[in-house]
């Protein structure tokens, strides 16, 4: 399959899922959209596109015209239903698409959050399988709500954590993607008081959270793998 991961900057980029997908013998373009105008290839080229973080907001355009862009360019993959996993700003990007609201949450989720499913989850592709309640790793100030055509999978005691429109797209609040230096600059860049506790506990845990993450991407792309062919 081709892939297309969608990044807003060097310290946001896929991570562990660009390991995933090109160790698993996918191809993958990489799409600069804060500075690229186009990608690589028309988008309806590619079998699903993985959208990821950034530390901007979804409402600052003024300051970041290219979301503006950004924000046609998921409307069109979720008409086209085109495979497409959101991760914390993309994610965010995917709500805001589907005329969710998206805005500050009532407090920020730094580190690791417990959450549970919800009962959409039941039935889904991506989170069926997994236990009823399991810790994921946060670092965000806004989330998104669920469309009104959405179906919620997960949430913490803060927010909505996971939703999915259809059964082409996937959003997500929290950071299955990351590695331990790409968290810990994060925390440093947004002066997280107790930062280096949480960094400590990632890296006694990253083996387990890498391989949710591997796992989690692996299911998004065996449902890309039986998309139904798009007109291109």
């Amino acid at each position: 399959m081709r892939l297309l991961s969608v990044v807003h900057g060097e310290e946001v980029r896929g991570e562990v899922f660009d390991d995933v997908v090109r160790g698993d013998g996918h191809e993958l373009d990489e799409w600069w959209i804060v500075s690229e105008a186009e990608p690589p290839r028309p988008l309806l080229d590619y079998d699903g596109v993985l959208v990821f973080g950034g530390a901007m907001n979804v409402d600052e355009e003024d300051e970041h015209p290219w979301l503006r862009r950004e924000d046609e360019v998921v409307r069109g993959l979720l008409e086209q239903r085109v495979p497409t996993l959101g991760v914390c700003l993309g994610g965010q990007l995917i709500a805001k698409a589907a005329r969710a609201h998206v805005g500050p949450c009532p407090k920020p989720e730094f580190g690791f959050t417990r959450v549970e499913l919800s009962g959409g989850a039941d039935d889904d592709p991506l989170f069926g399988a997994l236990p009823r309640e399991f810790d994921v790793w946060n670092a965000h100030g806004y989330a998104f709500h669920v469309p009104d055509d959405g179906v919620e999978l997960a949430r913490s005691p803060v927010c909505s954590q996971a939703f999915r429109l259809g059964d082409s797209a996937w959003a997500v609040q929290f950071h299955p993607e990351i590695r331990v230096d790409q968290v810990a600059h994060w925390l440093r860049e947004d002066r997280v008081p107790n930062a280096s506790e949480l960094v400590d506990e990632l890296r006694e845990r990253y083996d387990a959270w890498r391989s949710f993450g591997a796992e989690l991407l692996r299911l998004f792309l065996g449902v890309a793998a039986k998309a139904p062919a798009r007109s291109r």
